[in-house]
């Protein structure tokens, strides 16, 4: 049982990190191999739109054919039983790094000749965690949750539903007094204390469920 668990935050020990690492403890307690891998230390793009994956007679079997940096992370997440995604949010949405990533897992799997059949060698259970400065009330007027709902939806196509957490209100900065903001600091530092943890134990939750749910279909 392998848990790969991917880092779209430039940042290796704050929010997201955190989170994650988390959900990797939790995965860990169920039993799975864990590995952390963090997307801001490879070079790598988006789609090169190259359709490697989509040629005739191809054999990547759902697996991105271009090679960089990335294609080696992109082989173990599609051999492995559980795959959770962290990211930050930026202007709605995941970070660029996390974004990319997305696309470069998901359209290779897309099969072009029968869109109900992608082409995934097996099952994957799916989940995104995402750290943001939104309150958890601002989710739907500002349509967070359709926006980042969508990143875990695609997921979809490796056979189960994908989950999505979120953690709101984050601490953002170790000094406040340096940035141009209008965030209390004083409020953030009360949710980082009280409300973040719980945050962290239901992403260990998480980890431990999806590894749960994976060797259930395995056996």
């Amino acid at each position: 049982m392998k848990a790969i668990f991917i880092n779209g935050s430039p940042r290796k020990n704050k929010n997201t990190a955190q989170m994650l690492e988390s959900a990797m403890k939790g995965a860990q307690e169920a039993g799975a191999e864990v590995e952390m891998i963090h997307l801001y230390s490879l070079n790598y793009k988006g789609c090169m739109s190259c359709f490697l994956c989509k040629r005739k007679g191809n054999t990547a079997n759902g697996l991105c054919g271009f090679k960089d940096e990335l294609q080696p992370v992109l082989e173990k997440v599609i051999n492995a039983n559980v795959l959770v995604i962290g990211s930050p949010v930026y202007d709605s949405y995941p970070s660029g790094m996390a974004r990319a990533f997305i696309e470069r897992l998901v359209f290779p799997a897309v099969n072009y000749n029968d869109y109900s059949k992608p082409l995934i060698r097996k099952p994957l259970q799916c989940a995104t965690i995402y750290t943001m400065n939104c309150s958890e009330e601002l989710m739907k007027p500002l349509h967070y949750d359709i926006l980042l709902g969508e990143s875990a939806r695609v997921l979809g196509i490796f056979g189960n539903e994908p989950q999505m957490l979120c953690s709101h209100e984050t601490y953002q900065f170790n000094d406040y007094s340096n940035f141009e903001t209008a965030v209390d600091e004083s409020q953030r530092a009360e949710i980082r204390t009280h409300r973040f943890p719980k945050d962290l134990q239901t992403a260990y939750n998480l980890g431990k469920q999806l590894v749960e749910k994976a060797t259930i279909i395995n056996k």
